[in-house]
């Protein structure tokens, strides 16, 4: 072999060297460089709209024909309010609609918690006559999937509440009423002392659980109702506080529609101050 064919060889073989040698650096640096996450779906997405809810003009009266059912299979319905203000309230599963309800100038709306939504409602109203307060409560349907019967119910709320809120009524979620001979199921937090409560009522005779407790302290608390068959319980974030027997024969069921914040929109609504979150109503088997 010739001394430049050598030298040509030498060079060609310097150059693949060469190469293999970047070439491996190149790919060492890219194995030590530490690979990012991708970006949270959640970061991706734009945040719900706040905002104050629009009031209905148009709600179906409940109808009652005398003929009320009751729910024949397990339900489970619950609301985190963060579809944002330009979406309709719907539950998890996109039924059960609410509306705002509101007289006097109330207002509702949906103001930030966590990455979501809750409800704020007005504030405590100190005007010298109650029937010229703002009143706002969020109202469904007649619903009689709702109407647990003697089934095992579970329902609440998280609230957050100041003792700048509180009342002799503040309702946070029921159906029906407890006087006037219809059945209700219903979370409260009345008096100034800020106790919650439960309370199952039958046509003749009312139920509650009420714990020695103030949850009105500026902060967040998850109330839960739990009505077994011969007992009711109050539950405050995770912890039994309360119960009290009710007969195993006691019916739930009424034409009322499922509201949250008062009893209703009309003066005496024993109206709720402060903000609601993640209601939940569950009927078992």
């Amino acid at each position: 072999m010739s001394h430049t064919r050598r030298l040509a060889g030498a060079v060609i073989a310097a150059l693949v060297l060469g190469a293999g040698v970047i070439g491996a650096v190149h790919l060492s640096r890219a194995e030590a460089m530490p690979l990012r996450d991708p970006a949270p779906m959640q970061a991706l997405m734009p945040p719900p709209s706040a905002g104050v809810i629009t009031p209905s003009t148009i709600l179906s009266e409940p109808k009652d024909d005398g003929r009320v059912m009751v729910a024949d299979q397990p339900v489970g319905v619950r609301y985190t309010f963060d579809g944002g203000v330009d979406k309709p309230i719907l539950d998890a599963h996109g039924g059960h609609e609410l509306r705002a309800v509101a007289q006097n100038g109330g207002r509702l709306s949906l103001v930030p918690q966590g990455l979501g939504l809750a409800v704020e409602y007005p504030d405590r109203c100190t005007m010298p006559r109650e029937r010229d307060c703002p009143r706002a409560i969020l109202e469904g349907d007649r619903d009689d999937t709702l109407n647990p019967g003697t089934r095992p119910l579970e329902y609440g709320a998280s609230v957050l509440m100041t003792h700048a809120d509180l009342a002799d009524g503040a309702n946070v979620v029921q159906k029906g009423y407890s006087v006037g001979g219809v059945s209700q199921f219903k979370l409260q937090v009345d008096h100034r002392q800020g106790h919650p409560s439960c309370v199952i009522a039958s046509r003749s005779r009312i139920y509650r659980a009420e714990p020695s407790l103030d949850v009105a302290d500026g902060t967040w608390h998850q109330l839960t109702c739990a009505r077994s068959r011969e007992r009711l319980a109050i539950i405050v974030d995770g912890a039994e506080r309360a119960a009290v027997p009710v007969p195993a024969n006691l019916s739930i069921a009424n034409a009322e529609p499922l509201r949250i914040g008062g009893k209703g929109a009309n003066r005496g609504n024993d109206q709720f101050a402060g903000r609601i979150d993640n209601v939940f109503l569950t009927i078992s088997a």
